[in-house]
């Protein structure tokens, strides 16, 4: 499901970019690419872009994934951790106790 929101909601940046080309430039884009506005080709993208659009109004009513990753970081809260970035720190008093006995 993923992979197809991804998909709408390219086609529907590349559809709002071409009307912004338009309202802008007065300039079509997906025209002058595929052959005029009454294309076959262009009537394709332009109904794939439509068909998109439609379908990223579900994105708006959609729960977001977020909420879950909240309540795991209110979870762990108030609970140090001393360890490092990249793993637990090294053991430094082997190296204290050479220091001492080469004294």
């Amino acid at each position: 499901m993923r992979t197809l929101q991804r998909i709408a909601l390219t086609l529907t940046i590349i559809g709002a970019i071409n009307w912004g080309l338009i309202g802008f430039f007065r300039f079509d884009l997906v025209a002058a690419l595929f052959g005029g506005q009454g294309a076959f080709l262009s009537r394709v993208i332009y109904s794939l872009v439509g068909l998109s659009g439609l379908f990223c109004l579900t994105l708006l009513f959609k729960e977001w994934e977020e909420k879950d990753t909240e309540e795991v970081n209110r979870r762990d809260y108030g609970k140090l951790n001393y360890g490092t970035e990249f793993g637990e720190e090294t053991d430094l008093s082997d190296f204290k106790k050479t220091d001492r006995e080469d004294d």
